[in-house]
């Protein structure tokens, strides 16, 4: 997070990624791969990863399952409560960090990445593109400061809803401080036209820890009310309130099936790659499963 340049540090995130793969396998890196694997004598050169190999210095085979490439879209939130940070870089640098690792990523495994950044309202969209300039016209997207007040999670669901038609990855980053049943309908919509999405939950660790030890002034970064509170009362029923919350959040993800990820912004942004990838693999081998049960039911 030191490093100021967006695109390098997403790029140095993506190369320590990869060292620290080594030869473990791997699965899901896009729809059209059913997975990786090490190359083996006689196997056809054709399906090698010249990528990868430039990376690792090791030879992998890409086994397709689908042509087309992925189509991802980000969605990052760039409202107020997203510049609270009890570190040296707030809730939204570590986000937005994090969307330009997946679009470096997905961008050098040539799918297809596109941006929605959002507040109360969409600020920005570019479509999903892999094309020469759109992954640096992306990466100065995600570089503009948050500036929104409150959060609108419906309107960005809505817009992408609208504008993406064929089946894609959706990719939320946000802190969802707000109501999680104004978004439930849309991400059901989004799962009913056959969306893969994947939620990162990005939570400071004062917010998730609490860990305050004075009363104080508190300031809701969103609506700018005041709030004089002593940590050693308020304790107790914040942990509820913030507990009720995320299960209320993953309650939804499960009925959907969405990876759902809870992050705080002191975790290496190395294991966000690793839960992408994750989600990604348990999601292709349930489309796999379904289509061996629609084949045995034929």
């Amino acid at each position: 997070m030191a490093i100021r340049n967006l695109e390098f540090r997403a790029r140095t995130v993506v190369e320590g990624f990869w060292k620290g793969l080594h030869r473990s396998p791997y699965h899901g890196f896009s729809v059209e791969f059913s997975e990786y694997r090490p190359y083996t004598h006689g196997d056809d050169p054709r399906y090698l990863d010249w990528q990868v190999y430039a990376r690792s210095d090791r030879y992998y085979v890409k086994k397709f399952e689908e042509e087309t490439n992925l189509r991802c879209y980000l969605l990052a939130d760039n409202s107020h409560s997203m510049t609270y940070g009890s570190l040296s870089y707030n809730k939204a640098a570590y986000a937005n960090t994090l969307a330009a690792t997946l679009a470096y990523f997905l961008h050098s495994q040539a799918d297809a990445v596109g941006l929605l950044t959002f507040d109360e309202q969409v600020r920005q969209f570019l479509p999903a593109r892999y094309r020469v300039g759109h992954l640096r016209r992306l990466m100065i997207a995600l570089e503009q400061p948050a500036q929104g007040k409150s959060t609108n999670l419906e309107k960005p669901l809505g817009r992408i809803l609208d504008l993406v038609r064929k089946r894609g990855l959706i990719v939320l980053l946000s802190d969802l401080l707000g109501s999680v049943t104004a978004f439930e309908q849309n991400l059901g919509a989004l799962y009913a036209m056959g969306h893969e999405i994947i939620i990162f939950h990005i939570l400071d660790p004062a917010e998730v820890n609490f860990s305050f030890s004075q009363a104080s002034l508190f300031e809701d970064a969103e609506s700018g009310n005041l709030l004089y509170i002593d940590p050693a009362l308020a304790r107790q029923q914040y942990m509820r309130n913030l507990d009720a919350h995320c299960r209320a959040v993953q309650t939804i993800c499960r009925k959907f099936g969405i990876g759902y990820h809870r992050f705080t912004t002191d975790r290496p942004m190395e294991l966000a790659m690793f839960d992408f990838l994750q989600s990604r693999s348990h999601r292709g081998k349930r489309i796999r499963r379904s289509r061996a049960a629609g084949s045995r039911a034929g």
